[in-house]
This record gives structure tokens, sequence and C-alpha cells, in this order.
């Protein structure tokens, strides 16, 4: 179950206090931050500011706001880096504001919504998952993002899933450091016939990538352990059809490190180029 954070204007404190009561009720953990007198006027910014920035600093998943329309609240919340908030008056919009958007800022409107629609709406938003695949690249285009980037793989042949994995990594952070796989590693999972490019030729071609700054080479998965420890990345990108909670699981990736799927760029492998490369070796018979 969620931990959310709640807060709302003098409008919408009666809401507040019977929202809170429903979704403790349906075993979530619910913080109040106030305020609790109806009959006290207040100002929906310094609220919504306050949530918002709860939730920047990751101490809280998700937030509701609830002020007349909402419309005050969800402007005031969307100037906060890293909240995505969503005016929601229908339960469409709240679901697809999750799956497309990955809101974590719910706001409601008493005037618009009664005490019955508030909760259906509410539900179905903290039930709906993030959908990630193509909509990973567009949600995170929003925030401007900092700090060491890290991202992992053969890179054996560079094709254009691979520089848009890249260019993608690249604009989370400020720095892109690329840690590919050594020569013996590649032969222990792909096979004798890999890797086509050396690891010194393949990390001669990485860093002439406009988006690479760095390349480090490692032998083994307890040296791919050690690379976090050592590069303390705020995040990983990997380009996969998985979630990212299975990549961390599958990858053995810290808590603390920040994990965002890029996509499969469709028609775009590694084994597709060497077989479109081998069929050009081998013309047609006649």
């Amino acid at each position: 179950m969620a931990t959310i954070i709640i807060s709302s204007d003098h409008n919408g404190v009666e809401n507040k206090q019977q929202l809170k009561t429903f979704l403790k009720g349906e075993g979530h953990q619910v913080i109040d931050i106030g305020p609790y007198n109806s009959n006290e006027s207040v100002d929906y910014v310094d609220y919504a500011s306050q949530l918002s920035t709860i939730i920047s600093n990751k101490e809280a998943e998700r937030g509701i706001l609830i002020c007349g329309t909402g419309v005050g609240m969800s402007i005031v919340a969307n100037r906060i880096s890293g909240v995505r908030a969503v005016l929601a008056h229908n339960k469409l919009t709240a679901v697809k504001s999750r799956e497309h958007n990955n809101s974590n800022v719910l706001c409601l409107g008493s005037w618009l919504s009664n005490q019955i629609e508030m909760r259906e709406i509410t539900k179905m938003w903290i039930n709906e998952n993030w959908g990630e695949g193509r909509h990973v690249k567009r949600v995170e285009k929003i925030d401007l993002h900092e700090g060491v980037v890290l991202t992992n793989g053969v890179f054996d042949i560079l094709h254009k899933g691979h520089i848009e994995l890249l260019k993608f990594a690249k604009s989370q952070g400020d720095k892109l450091i690329v840690a590919i796989d050594s020569d013996s590693r590649v032969k222990e999972l792909k096979g004798e016939t890999r890797p086509i490019n050396s690891e010194e030729d393949r990390r001669r071609i990485l860093e002439t990538c406009k988006f690479v700054d760095e390349v480090v080479i490692f032998q083994s998965k307890e040296q791919l352990l050690n690379l976090y420890k050592d590069l303390q990345p705020n995040l990983v990108v990997k380009g996969s059809e998985w979630t990212a909670n299975e990549v961390r699981e599958r990858d053995e990736i810290p808590e603390n490190i920040l994990v965002k799927v890029f996509p499969i760029v469709p028609n775009y492998s590694t084994t597709n180029t060497l077989r479109k490369i081998n069929n050009l070796k081998t013309p047609n018979k006649k």
C-alpha cells in the first residue's frame, strides 16, 4: 500500500478529511499536512508548494491536493521540479495520467466533484500503474536532470537503437559513463562468434560519440556491481522490454540508484544488423 501526502486549502478541508478516512480504510498510510480548519481562509499556494516539495525530495511517492477547482493547486504543483500533477475531474483522466504521464500528484476540486466521485477517482489513480515503455522518453523530457548516469552493455556494432539509448541516457544527467563487457565476458554471454569488434575498438568508437563522457570495461558481474559502488551514479539506464523494477532485480542494482528503462527501438538490434551484413556479403544466386 502507498504512503500518501494530502493537503488542501480551506475549500477542501472537509473533503480532505473524508478522503483521508477512506484511504486509511483502504490500507494506505496518509499524512495530512493541513490545513485543519475550514473556517479559516488560507493561501492554496503555500500548501501546494509544501506538498510538492515533499514529493520532489522523494520523501513520499504520491500526493493529493484539494481546492475549489483544483486549478490553482495544479498550477503551483507543476512548477516544482520532479512533480507531475494532474487535475482530474473524471476517472479516465486520472487513469491515463498514471499510465502515460507517471503523475505523482492528484489535484481535485471540491466545487466540481462530490466525495463519492473523489473516492472513485483517487482509488483508480492509486491503483493504476505507470506504463513505462514508449512513454518514458516523453515524460523524461519534462525536467532538467543532473548527476552521473551509467549504462552498460556490449555495444558491439553501433546502430540507431544504441545511439537513441545513449542520447536519452545523456539527457538524464551531467555525465554519461558507459560500461562495456570485456571480450572474454562477451564470448561467455554471446558465444565464440562475438564480439565482432574488440573491447578496445568498442571503447574508442563509443568515445567518439558526443553523448558519451567516459567508457569503462568490466570483466564480470562482480566488477559491474562494484562500479555501482565506485562511480555512485544517480541513475542507471537500460535498453530493455522489462520494467524498471524487473531490471533492478535482474541486475541487482542498489535501491539508492534510480533505474530508467529506454524502450527497444523497433527493428534495430545487433542481431538484425549482423544478419543484414551477412546478407550483403552473400550475393543472391541466380
